[in-house]
């Protein structure tokens, strides 16, 4: 098993012990140790071949329990006690809570008192009317119930971008031990940090091809072999992703790599431009069309250069004007990680963190970060055990205790007083207007009521945005990738309040969000709307989920000065005061 794997059976262990009703603090555990696992930058099979049970001692979050059941999964691929729940609730279940407006409470209820344990059981029971009598659900719920079974058939069933991204750093770190490899680098849809990737191709230049191949083709992840080859080899891994491993030559590998990376549509331009030039663009090479004369290849620039282009980042290769702004001088210039100076979105064990406000505040300043806002939730979202009126004037006093620390120590960071407070359904906020004023970042969002109307959320947004007391709105379209689809809003009218007010809208950097998506985003720089790039952190290992952030960015042509936690603390608070 790798990281993603693991940390679903974390996930699930906790889905299944929510459904039993068991003790919080247990279901606590094995969600935070899920979180710890999806956020770790490390295999976790690396780090356990490399130094065994040592290797893993050391990872926040991770405890006896929990590291013996990762040692488990490593050496065997099963979690015993995964499979003892599993044997105790219908697998169907697990689905069930999948679909939007249905925890696992509630469909521990639904199997108590109807017996539905599957997804199919659900639909059936709620286009019957019957889940509407159930005491705690009524008509709105089993409509919104409908809804979500049908958000949850529409999604992709493509890989999530951070699964790919996963395998692709496995896989490169695997074939780098066979002697003589000189390039070995994803392409294809990951390379453009789409957010979903259907398969995962792998380029290499290596001394010795069928060492490479053999290497490739003993990975314990693999569950068939699909082809077999001198140059090329596919397989396909036990989670069901397809990964193809070319072998290149040297003169190749730049043609290659731009071909390869695509998409489609911006490789057909530049082979139409190539062949007005009198050349031919192949994975091979760039060659004069009447000669076959090799002209260029061996690197990606090369390929470019030769059609008479700049290069051009993978990440905007989309065929949305991207030629155009490279004839006119006009491409954006990509946004770096150590331009980020901070995350504004940021939650600790005060609500549903898993590290204490120290740790986060720790964990930032390692990054080279000047500040973290602090953003717990507020009191409406329960589940999460959002702060009331007294546990947020109690943290702010902390805060401000441990700033005063900071400078006593003579370190140069900050932490900010925030809140990710609620928009209810009628666009008020969820904190009196005092506190509201009193914290200095303050990231609205919406939780709850996914299934109003487009009038109904824009106005409700709109209304947040209007009371002059929001700097941020998180996660503005609501969407988990995969799982649900975002609810209906007209961003244009957010847009255009958000400039009004001076308020930002976020891209959510979690890799399940990604939410300004490019499009999004592209339009936020028309319109000249500022974008903060947060991590909505839960775990001190996901604030290096920034980099999500920063390459669905540069997908939506976001610059540095677009960004508003690119600024220093001085011109940031400027920005927060406006």
């Amino acid at each position: 098993m790798e990281n993603p794997e693991i940390a679903r059976v974390f996930h699930e262990i906790a889905d299944l012990l929510e459904i039993k009703g068991g003790d919080i603090f247990r279901i606590r555990s094995y969600r935070n140790a899920g979180l710890v696992v999806e956020g770790l930058a490390e295999s976790l099979r690396s780090l356990y071949e490399k130094n065994g049970e040592e290797g893993l001692k050391h990872i926040p979050g991770i405890g006896e329990s929990t590291r013996a059941k990762v040692i488990e999964m490593l050496t065997t691929g099963e979690c015993a006690y995964h499979d003892e729940l599993l044997r105790e609730i219908p697998a169907g279940m697990l689905e069930m809570i999948r679909v939007a407006s249905l925890g696992p409470k509630k469909a521990a209820s639904l199997h108590k008192e109807l017996g539905i344990s599957s997804i199919d059981e659900l639909e059936r029971a709620a286009r019957e009317e019957k889940i509407r009598e159930l005491p705690g659900f009524g008509e709105v719920t089993e409509k919104k119930i409908l809804k979500g079974i049908e958000d949850l058939k529409s999604v992709s069933r493509k890989f999530k971008l951070s699964v790919a991204l996963h395998y692709g750093e496995v896989f490169r770190d695997y074939m780098k031990t066979v002697p003589g490899i000189y390039e070995i680098v994803p392409s294809g849809s990951l390379r453009r940090w789409k957010e979903e990737v259907g398969d995962l191709d792998i380029l290499t230049t290596c001394k010795d091809p069928k060492a490479v191949m053999e290497r490739f083709l003993s990975h314990p992840e693999i569950r068939d072999v699909l082809a077999k080859g001198e140059t090329k080899s596919t397989v396909v891994l036990k989670n069901g992703l397809q990964v193809d491993l070319r072998v290149l030559e040297k003169k190749s590998f730049g043609a290659a790599l731009q071909y390869f990376t695509g998409s489609k549509s911006h490789n057909v331009a530049i082979r139409d431009r190539a062949k007005r030039m009198g050349l031919k663009v192949s994975e091979y090479g760039v060659f004069e069309s009447e000669t076959d004369k090799w002209v260029a290849g061996r690197k990606e620039e090369d390929v470019y250069r030769a059609v008479g282009l700049p290069w051009i980042p993978p990440e905007i290769r989309e065929m949305k004007g991207e030629i155009e702004a490279a004839l006119e001088g006009r491409l954006p210039k990509p946004l770096m990680a150590e331009e980020i100076r901070g995350d504004l979105h940021v939650h600790t064990r005060e609500s549903d963190g898993g590290f204490t406000l120290d740790a986060m505040a720790e964990a930032a300043i390692d990054m080279g970060y000047e500040y973290i806002a602090v953003t717990d939730h507020s009191k409406a979202v329960g589940i999460a055990h959002g702060l009331d009126e007294a546990r947020i004037l109690a943290q702010m006093e902390y805060v401000d205790d441990f700033n005063k620390h900071l400078k006593k120590k003579g370190k140069r960071f900050r932490v900010l007083k925030g809140s990710e407070v609620d928009i209810r359904a009628d666009g008020t906020l969820d904190h009196p207007e005092k506190v509201l004023k009193a914290l200095d970042c303050v990231v609205a969002s919406v939780h709850s009521g996914f299934g109003m109307g487009k009038k109904e959320m824009t106005a409700r947004i709109v209304k947040a945005i209007r009371t002059g007391l929001v700097n941020i709105i998180a996660h503005p379209t609501g969407r988990l990738i995969g799982e649900r689809s975002p609810y209906e809003v007209d961003m244009d009218a957010v847009m255009i309040e958000a400039k009004e007010h001076n308020v930002a809208l976020e891209l959510n950097a979690y890799p399940d969000r990604l939410d300004l998506n490019d499009i999004h985003l592209r339009l936020a720089k028309d319109k000249g709307v500022k974008i903060a790039i947060s991590t909505d952190a839960h775990s001190i290992n996901h604030m290096k989920n920034i980099v999500y952030g920063i390459h669905t960015a540069r997908r939506g042509w976001i610059e540095k000065g677009d960004v508003i936690n690119t600024l220093p603390l001085k011109g940031l608070m400027k920005f927060l005061k406006g």
